[in-house]
């Protein structure tokens, strides 16, 4: 299970240091793709083949999950890391992440999350919750 935030950067050449204690996690290879906020998801390849699964289960009669399918699959790359730990994120998921140089990455249970820190950071970015709407959120989920 993945757990913890880092700051990072990615250099000019689009590598990004996946921190040591999630990359322990993960292998010898990962799956980057888009991820459903303004960032990006890493899998491990077992967790990335089981998303693939329940994806599979879903009618691609439906307009929307013809979409979905779209928004995951299509740019989702392998990873292998080089020998300082690092990966390439392609220009494509850079842009739709809007990652210029500093990053925030995260274990966010099964997936890692990586974030522009500018996006993360911003004010208007729904992804977070203010503390208040935790408790109320977790009651709507009997948790």
């Amino acid at each position: 299970m993945f757990m913890g935030t880092s700051n990072n950067s990615i250099d000019e050449k689009n590598r990004m240091i996946v921190p040591a204690k999630l990359r322990a996690e993960l292998g010898a290879r990962c799956i980057l793709t888009k991820g459903l906020d303004q960032c990006l998801y890493i899998y491990t390849t077992e967790d990335w083949d089981k998303q693939m699964e329940k994806i599979s289960r879903l009618p691609e009669s439906d307009p929307k999950v013809r979409a979905f399918i779209r928004h995951f699959c299509a740019n989702a790359c392998e990873c292998e890391f080089d020998k300082q730990g690092r990966i390439i994120i392609p220009q494509e998921l850079k842009t739709y992440a809007g990652i210029e140089k500093d990053l925030v990455t995260m274990g966010a249970m099964t997936k890692i999350e990586i974030w522009s820190r500018e996006v993360w950071n911003a004010p208007d970015n729904d992804s977070k919750m203010e503390r208040a709407d935790f408790a109320q959120a977790l009651t709507e989920y009997n948790f």
